[in-house]
């Protein structure tokens, strides 16, 4: 492989952990055992952990496979994470050109993750972090996705989160930053933006 090839960046690694979550089908047990593996080598580096008890065969798998890898450096584990993600999820990858009617995925949202396929448009919360809180950004994103979904070929749309959570609500941090024009202005915002 050539050195540019090798090049998995961060960025990278963090989208490719996002679309393990996406995985439409399970991998099965060898391949997430060697997802976690590649994860623990490319985070923590060479398995430093003592060897589970014989009786614990969830804990003693996971360690075999994180074993195996020696002294694999953690860019090379990255970049092998990044690569057998991208092999599972070939209809996660985002081209730069969409037919009209095809699979696709729509990009230019920072806090959702919007698809849409066979007429059915999802748009995903994703600000797992954060159990998919809704800040003041996020709902403008909402009603500009909801908007595309309304013109294009789906039948139907579907809000669903990213993560543990669906949402746990407004960000709290959206009441925060009141406006010169005070609390009264900023609920009157507010009360425009729901509308």
């Amino acid at each position: 492989m050539n050195r540019t090839a090798m090049r998995a960046s961060q960025k990278d690694f963090e989208n490719s952990m996002n679309q393990v979550k996406l995985l439409k089908k399970d991998p099965g047990n060898e391949v997430k055992l060697k997802l976690y593996a590649l994860y623990k080598q490319a985070t923590e580096g060479p398995c430093n952990m003592p060897k589970p008890g014989v009786f614990d065969l969830i804990n003693k798998a996971k360690w075999d496979a994180w074993n195996a890898l020696g002294s694999l450096p953690k860019e090379a584990a990255r970049q092998n994470y990044v690569d057998l993600v991208s092999s599972l999820s070939p209809s996660l990858e985002s081209s730069s050109q969409v037919e009209p009617g095809t699979d696709r995925k729509s990009t230019g949202f920072e806090t959702l993750v919007v698809t849409s396929e066979d007429g059915i448009t999802k748009i995903m919360f994703n600000r797992p972090k954060k159990k998919n809180a809704i800040h003041t950004e996020m709902y403008h994103e909402i009603m500009r996705a909801l908007k595309a979904a309304s013109k294009d070929d789906s039948i139907i749309t579907v809000l669903t989160g990213n993560g543990d959570y669906y949402s746990s609500g407004n960000d709290l941090t959206n009441f925060t930053d009141i406006p010169p024009g005070g609390v009264e202005e900023k609920a009157k915002n507010n009360a425009v933006l729901l509308r």
